[in-house]
């Protein structure tokens, strides 16, 4: 079992920032890959970046060049740094670790609102 732990969502305004960080915890040895999705209300849930066990990183190519993901050296946390933010970017945003056999663990998700 692997337990996903979001904070540092919030208000900002647009052209703002903010810094998600997700704090793993549990049998963190089987997750290979961490990331981040979100979900805007109506909409599907979209993957926004993701950073491999090796280090290597994907994003969204709505997101490339304004959002960072990173992770400490334990990679025990994940963080996701947003920078000017878009209206569109608002959306809960849910940290998840994939794992080879023992599928995908979610978070519980933070809101992220960004006013125009």
């Amino acid at each position: 079992q692997v337990q996903l732990v979001e904070s540092g969502g919030g208000l900002v305004q647009a052209g703002g920032s903010l810094r998600l960080s997700c704090a793993a915890s549990g049998s963190i040895g089987i997750v290979n890959a961490m990331g981040w999705y979100r979900q805007a209300t109506g909409k599907q849930r979209e993957r926004v970046a993701i950073i491999t066990f090796g280090g290597r990183s994907n994003y969204a190519d709505s997101v490339k060049g304004r959002f960072t993901i990173s992770r400490d050296n334990a990679k025990t946390t994940v963080y996701l740094q947003m920078n000017n933010l878009k209206p569109e970017d608002t959306g809960v945003y849910y940290c998840y670790g994939d794992t080879a056999f023992s599928g995908t663990y979610w978070g519980q998700g933070t809101q992220v609102t960004v006013s125009s």
